[in-house]
């Protein structure tokens, strides 16, 4: 399943927040509003449900799914904190799948249940990982557009450099710069952000 793509028009509304967008959504019930907002958060919802799930194509899947259920729940009650309310509605939505998955009674979603490791289940752990997740997202709008696109195409698309050539036009040369300069612009923003 594709992933829902900015509204075409999404680069007018670039200067309107996530919160002015909600309100407008709140205001008059449209969701073309939320059209707008919703996919700014694709990467960070992949983000999310790759962790969880391990596997692109049902991770692309739930985001899909995240956005249809956001804009029922929108719909129904008034978000003060979206950014965490989405994530939450991700994380919760893939620990759902995977008990589903495995077949077992209802438990409480918590991270416990995600692995028998001591390492993987210590929640410090898991809010640290949580946070790197959120971190990549903010830091990958901070590369220069050339390195983001290629960066997205050839970590989260999977695509091959010629792929990535064949789609934007750039040479070979230049696919594999971009990527290269991107991964450790990348690592560097998180780092930074890390240590604040």
């Amino acid at each position: 399943m594709k992933l829902i793509e900015p509204a075409v028009n999404a680069d007018k509304y670039k200067h309107i927040t996530d919160q002015q967008l909600l309100d407008n959504f709140y205001a008059d019930q449209d969701t073309g509003w939320l059209g707008i907002l919703l996919p700014r958060y694709t990467l960070l919802l992949l983000g999310v449900c790759m962790k969880y799930l391990k596997n692109e194509e049902e991770a692309k899947d739930c985001v899909q799914q995240v956005f249809l259920k956001a804009i029922t729940e929108l719909k129904k009650y008034k978000v003060e904190y979206f950014k965490s309310w989405i994530y939450m509605v991700a994380k919760n939505h893939c620990l759902m799948k995977i008990r589903d998955s495995h077949g077992k009674t209802p438990v409480e979603l918590t991270e416990r249940y995600m692995s028998a490791s001591e390492e993987e289940t210590d929640p410090q752990r898991l809010l640290q990982n949580d946070h790197t997740i959120e971190l990549m997202s903010e830091s990958l709008k901070e590369l220069s557009p050339e390195q983001e696109q290629c960066v997205i195409l050839f970590y989260l698309q999977k695509k091959s450099y010629q792929e990535i050539s064949n789609e934007t036009g750039f040479t070979m040369m230049q696919v594999k710069s971009y990527i290269q300069n991107g991964k450790r612009n990348l690592r560097l923003l998180i780092e930074k952000k890390l240590k604040r």
